[in-house]
């Protein structure tokens, strides 16, 4: 505007400068010196102007030249949004949704995710509009803010959550503030959002050290470490909330998460600081890759057959199918909560021996003292997640489901490796 202004008067005084030419040849120059030096000017604002416009609009986001798919609803796709989708099971849980044709968005801050599993996904949903990543916190209210107010969702799978016993016990108000308190933040944005639907990853570790086997859906939950309190902490807030709105919510306790996508692509690969922590599956691999000198076994005074802890094993490819069918019966007004796992518990003891045959390797193990907040024996009765849900684990060979893991191991020795990430 600037520069239109100082336009007009000098179209003025060009015109004029027409009119009968009676003055002498040094006025005539001094008279058209004025309005060309004007005129230049004002070119010179006018291409600034120009050029700034420009510049601001290449650095407005895409969306400032077309509407991202993930920011619309779209007839007949569902969107969800998958919380720690770049970890273990959530970025198993990721592949099967894109499978099934979901809509999907990835959300970790990567702090026990890898980047390597998300850019596999990348890599078999390059389609426009199939899959994001973004990283962020769930910790940080405003980046959970901005990434529910620039994304269509349908639905939230919410996995995102430090989970190892063993380590809660030594860092609980890390395991609070991780899970409970980014649950509430997750909540308070689909309710400001719109978000209708949410399946929660919650844990057995629920239900402590119940007096009876196997665990119903109905059994007291008194957990005995932070990272079950911490869960049932967050089950509290979604099911009082539930109480007050008209959302769908499934509630998944599950049990202890072994195996690998059958068809290779994804694994398991905790960060080498986090090994210490893991699942003893991981361990025992690692004994046999030669990572670790050997594996170390806690606990062999129990009161079990064999004195070692007795755990429901669910293959994650079961874990995440059970997902998806929640995701399909979720309904309006109804909470469902359900217990996944095999139904049959396996003795630490007969895991690893397993282990010792899948991988061909006979491990050196060493027996230590309990590892706290463990409990004796765990496993579940998964007749309503059957009943309701049609699901029935199918992988329940253990050996079987140990031996696809290895492949992939033996395989991913280096483990993942880094793909396009939106950061909040």
């Amino acid at each position: 505007m600037k520069g239109l202004s100082q336009l007009l008067p000098v179209s003025r005084t060009r015109s004029q400068s027409r009119l009968p030419r009676s003055c002498s040849f040094s006025e005539m120059e001094y008279t058209d010196a004025k309005p060309r030096s004007h005129h230049v000017l004002s070119k010179i604002l006018m291409v600034a102007v120009l050029t700034a416009l420009c510049i601001m609009i290449l650095r407005q986001p895409s969306s400032f030249h077309s509407i991202s798919p993930f920011s619309r609803h779209e007839p007949g796709v569902v969107h969800v949004l998958v919380t720690g989708g770049a970890g273990y099971i959530g970025s198993h849980a990721a592949l099967r949704l894109l499978k099934d044709s979901y809509r999907v968005t990835i959300v970790d801050n990567l702090s026990r995710g890898n980047i390597g599993a998300v850019k596999v996904l990348q890599e078999q949903f390059p389609e426009p509009g199939r899959l994001q990543f973004i990283l962020a916190d769930l910790g940080d209210a405003q980046a959970v803010n901005k990434i529910f107010a620039e994304n269509a969702f349908d639905a939230v799978m919410h996995f995102a959550a430090v989970a190892y016993v063993g380590e809660s016990t030594l860092e609980p108000l890390r395991y609070y503030r991780n899970i409970t308190a980014n649950t509430l933040m997750v909540l308070e944005a689909m309710a400001a959002n719109n978000v209708k639907t949410l399946i929660y990853s919650s844990t057995c570790a629920t239900y402590g050290e119940p007096e009876k086997m196997p665990i119903t859906e109905d059994t007291p939950q008194f957990p005995i470490n932070p990272y079950g309190k911490a869960k049932k902490m967050a089950e509290d807030i979604i099911l009082d909330f539930s109480k007050r709105s008209n959302m769908a919510v499934m509630i998944l306790r599950y049990f202890n998460v072994i195996g690998s996508d059958p068809e290779g692509m994804l694994g398991e690969s905790p960060k080498p600081e986090l090994r210490e922590h893991g699942r003893i599956s991981g361990a025992c691999f690692d004994a046999a890759l030669g990572v670790i000198p050997g594996l170390k076994v806690r606990g062999t005074d129990y009161e079990t057959a064999d004195g070692t802890c007795i755990r429901d094993y669910i293959d994650v490819t079961d874990l995440v199918d059970a997902h998806v069918k929640a995701l399909d019966k979720a309904e309006a007004n109804k909470v469902g909560i359900y217990n996944v796992g095999t139904g049959k518990g396996r003795s630490v003891k007969e895991f690893v021996e397993a282990c010792m045959e899948a991988t061909g390797v006979n491990v050196n193990v060493k027996y230590l003292n309990r590892r706290p907040g463990d409990y004796a024996e765990v496993y579940s009765d998964p007749s309503k997640i059957n009943l309701e849900l049609n699901w029935t684990a199918q992988r329940t060979d253990l050996l079987e489901s140990l031996r696809v893991a290895w492949r992939w191991q033996r395989s991913h020795r280096e483990g993942y490796s880094a793909p396009l990430a939106m950061a909040f």
